[in-house]
C-alpha cells in the first residue's frame, strides 16, 4: 500500500477506481495490476525465509558501527547493576520463597483513587512527558539527572522507581474523590485526597503504606483498556 501511494504521488486518491499511473503501453495502471498473487509472494517467501541470508545479515550486527563499538561496557553472563536511572533492579525477587504466603482480607482500606469508565492503560501507566514538580521528577533530580534529561515516562520503563512514581499520574486522568474547580469542572492529573490535602497520588500511597494502611482502586466498565504495553503492566505489579 505505501509503495501505491508513493507510485501515485499522492493520498488524496481512491485506489478502487482511480490509476497509480500510466503504464508503458499508454493504459492505465491500478492497484488490482500491481498487487501480487498467492504464487507471487510463495515464490518471494523462499527468500524470506533462506537462514543463510539471516546467518548472514545478523551474525555480527556492530561490524559497521564504529560508534557503537566504541562504547565501553562491562562483559559477562549476568548484568552488572548501577546507579542508572534508566535501568534498575527491579523489587520482583526480594524476600521471594518457595513456600506459598499467606493471603488476608482487606480491611479498612482506604481510596487512592475513584475513577469512571474508560480508564485506558495510558491513564494508569502514561508514557508522555513529565514536569519537575511531580513524584517522577523530583525523584530524577534527587538523582542528580537536569530537568532537560528526563525524556519520558516510557524512555525510564526499564526503572520501577519513575514508573511506581508515574502511576496514575496522566495529565488528563479525573480522580472522582476530588472536588470540582470553581467552575465546576473536575480536577485533572494523578492527585488524591490524604486526610482532607490534594497531593500526588503516588505521595499518598507511600503515606498509606507507612501507616500499615491498605489501599485500593475503584473503576468503572473498560478498566485498562488500550494498548498493552509490557511496562504498564508491570509498572502497576510494583504496587500489587
Amino acid at each position: 500500500m505505501v509503495v501505491a501511494f508513493a507510485l501515485a504521488g499522492r493520498i488524496n486518491i481512491n485506489l478502487d477506481s482511480e490509476p497509480l499511473g500510466i503504464g508503458r503501453n499508454g493504459q492505465p495502471v491500478y492497484l488490482k495490476d500491481i498487487w501480487p498473487n498467492s504464487a507471487e509472494v510463495h515464490a518471494a517467501m523462499k527468500f524470506a525465509a533462506d537462514p543463510i541470508v539471516y546467518r548472514k545479515l545478523y551474525s555480527d550486527l556492530t561490524r559497521d558501527l564504529p560508534l557503537w563499538n566504541g562504547i565501553s561496557a562491562p562483559t559477562g553472563n549476568q548484568y552488572h547493576w548501577d546507579d542508572s536511572t534508566y535501568i534498575a533492579r527491579p523489587p520482583f525477587f526480594d524476600n521471594f520463597g518457595m513456600t506459598v504466603g499467606s493471603v488476608s482480607d482487606i480491611r479498612n482500606a482506604k481510596p487512592l483513587g475513584i475513577f469512571g469508565d474508560s480508564v485506558t492503560t495510558d491513564h494508569i501507566s502514561p508514557a508522555g512527558s513529565f514536569k519537575s514538580t511531580t513524584p517522577a521528577g523530583k525523584y530524577l533530580q534527587s538523582k542528580g539527572v537536569a530537568i532537560k534529561d528526563f525524556n519520558s515516562y516510557g524512555a525510564r520503563r526499564g526503572n520501577h522507581e519513575v514508573m511506581i512514581r508515574g502511576t496514575f499520574a496522566n495529565v488528563r486522568i479525573k480522580n472522582l474523590m476530588l472536588p470540582l474547580n470553581t467552575d465546576g469542572s473536575r480536577v485533572e492529573g494523578g492527585y488524591t485526597l490524604y486526610n482532607g490535602e490534594q497531593i500526588a497520588i503516588y505521595d499518598a500511597a507511600m503515606k498509606y503504606i507507612a501507616d500499615g494502611t491498605p489501599t485500593v482502586i475503584f473503576a468503572g466498565e473498560e478498566y485498562g483498556t488500550g494498548s498493552s504495553r509490557i511496562g504498564q503492566r508491570k509498572a502497576r505489579n510494583c504496587w500489587a
